[in-house]
This record gives C-alpha cells, sequence and structure tokens, in this order.
C-alpha cells in the first residue's frame, strides 16, 4: 500500500515568525508555501497583514497569498477547496497561517450545512447593521453563542442566517457527521507559541514598520472602494484604526496604540486556540516556545530541531 504523502501545517499565533520558517523549510526541502491565514488572501492588504514580500515569493513558490479581492469575503470552504488543489500539485505542501478553521477544515472536514435563502443572508447582515454585533450575538442560540466572540461580526452575522434560514444553531450542525471528510494526507504539524512579552514586542515593531512601509496609505486605497465595513478585510488588525485616523475621528497615536493593543488581544486568543485544538497526532506535532524572528537569524538549535523533526518524516 502506497504511504499517502506528507503536508507539513505550520500554525501559531500573528507576530510569531511563521512566514520566516517557513521560507527556511520550503528552501531546505524543496517545499511550496500555501497560505492558511484568512487576511493574506486579500490582494489590497499586503502591508497590514504582512505578507511575504515579492523578493521572498521568487525564492520558493508562494500560493494564495493576495489572490481575492476585498469586496469578496472568502469562505472556510473556498479555501479548503482551494488549498487541496494547490497541495494536489506540491512536491512538498507548507500551508503556513494562524487561521484554526482553515487547518481544522483539512484534519477534520467541514460540517453538512444546507445552503442559506438569500432572504436570511440580508435579513442577518441588516440586522447586524442597526443593532451591532453584541445585540445580534445576544439573539443566538446558546450553544452557537459560546462559541463566538460579541464582537465577531463576520462570524455573528453568518451564524445568525444560518439560525433562521435553517431553523437550527450553527453548533448544532457543527456537531454531524461532516459533509467532506479529512484531507488525504498524513499531516505534521510545528506550532509556535512564544512568551506573551515576546509577542508584544514584536507586534508593537512590527506595526511601526507597517506604517513607515505604506500602511496608512493601503487603508486609504481601500476606503476609496467603498466597501462594506463588515467584510473582513475591512476588519483587519489596523484597517478600523487607521481609517478612524483618515476620517479625522482618532489622533494617529491613540489609533497605533488601539491597534497594538487589539493585535495582541487576537493573538492571545489565538494561542489559546492552538492549544486546545491537534492539528496533528501529539508524535506528529513539533511546540516551538520562540519566535522565529527571521531566516538569517534563526537560532542555530532551534532550526537544526526543526529541520530533524521534518526529515524525519518525509
Amino acid at each position: 500500500m502506497t504511504q499517502r504523502r506528507l503536508a507539513l501545517l505550520l500554525a501559531g499565533p500573528t507576530a510569531s515568525g511563521k512566514s520566516a520558517l517557513a521560507l527556511a523549510l520550503a528552501q531546505r526541502f524543496g517545499g511550496t508555501v500555501i497560505n492558511a491565514d484568512s487576511m493574506q488572501l486579500y490582494r489590497e492588504l499586503r502591508v497590514l497583514t504582512a505578507r511575504p514580500t515579492p523578493e521572498e515569493e521568487a525564492l520558493v513558490p508562494h500560493r494564495l497569498y493576495g489572490i481575492r479581492p476585498a469586496a469578496e469575503a472568502a469562505s472556510v470552504a473556498w479555501w479548503r477547496e482551494a488549498a487541496l488543489a494547490e497541495m494536489g500539485r506540491a512536491e512538498f505542501p507548507i500551508l503556513c497561517g494562524g487561521t484554526g478553521l482553515y487547518f481544522l477544515s483539512l484534519t477534520e472536514g467541514l460540517s453538512a450545512i444546507p445552503p442559506v435563502p438569500a432572504q436570511a443572508r440580508a435579513e442577518a447582515r441588516a440586522l447586524l447593521a442597526a443593532l451591532g454585533a453584541p445585540a445580534l450575538h445576544a439573539r443566538l442560540d446558546a450553544g452557537t453563542a459560546a462559541l463566538l466572540r460579541p464582537g465577531d461580526s463576520q462570524r455573528i452575522a453568518r451564524a445568525y442566517e444560518v439560525l433562521i434560514g435553517t431553523g437550527r444553531g450553527l453548533a448544532a450542525w457543527q456537531r454531524e457527521a461532516p459533509q467532506t471528510g479529512p484531507a488525504p494526507w498524513r499531516v505534521a504539524a510545528i506550532r509556535l507559541d512564544p512568551p506573551r512579552d515576546v509577542l508584544r514586542a514584536a507586534i508593537a515593531t512590527r506595526f511601526d514598520a507597517m506604517l513607515a512601509g505604506g500602511a496608512m496609505e493601503e487603508v486609504q486605497a481601500l476606503l476609496t472602494q467603498d466597501l462594506d465595513p463588515v467584510l473582513p478585510a475591512m476588519r483587519a488588525h489596523g484597517v478600523p484604526e487607521l481609517a478612524a485616523v483618515l476620517r479625522g475621528a482618532m489622533a494617529p497615536e491613540a489609533a497605533r496604540e488601539r491597534a497594538i493593543l487589539n493585535t495582541g488581544q487576537y493573538t492571545k486568543r489565538q494561542a489559546t486556540w492552538f492549544r486546545h485544538h491537534e492539528l496533528a497526532a501529539p508524535s506528529e506535532t513539533h511546540i516551538i516556545h520562540a519566535r522565529m524572528t527571521g531566516h538569517a537569524q534563526f537560532q542555530e538549535s532551534k532550526s537544526a530541531e526543526i529541520f530533524a523533526f521534518v526529515e524525519k518524516r518525509r
């Protein structure tokens, strides 16, 4: 019986150094880096989502980066199909990102939620705009509400449209057998889990670099499209804060502090999520309690440890 091919899942919170590590691994093993971050899909947000630079993309194949317009929200189901297609073309796929549900869609499959009527979708969006995310969150069934943050407007709207469109909560649907099973790959996982203080400092440094690299201009160009504010791209870290500066509603320094704080809170939730969800069997998972700061700066012992883990499984 032919052994299934190996896919490497490289996960961790924002600013933990996943992209740098993915590049190093792809160069070492002849891999293809496939984006598993929901915000790095959007072509208008290269700077604020810290997408790999054109120079980095030229070193090894990078796929699913900047391929969606901000005007089109990408679903987990869409990403899964796109990722599987790219994996099939890659000799050694390295899926790199911080969106946990993307990884689970590969390792566990997707639940069989029926299509939602357009009227239910329109009603959910209208109520979100009229009432706000916390009030709409309060209208969800208890099981689904427990899974979502009260401020997560996009997922709350989706959950509400499923509730009124199918008569059952999203949590109930997700408990059923998946419509699509696990992807037909062997998987190993590397998870970056840096100390909180290290990550907080990295977030601040990175955001300042984004500002210097054109983040304000990126948001200004995005605003010219007059997009629906509930679209994922409009809620990417830094976009609401810098948009407020451009509207004259917030001072630049206050916006910087707010964006750094919000990103830090998000990374805390990411790290907690990854600690409570297995992406691969424990024996096939390697956890690094450090931040990978860049290819040239890898600690020799850490890089050797990671390379040995991957080499053993290929």
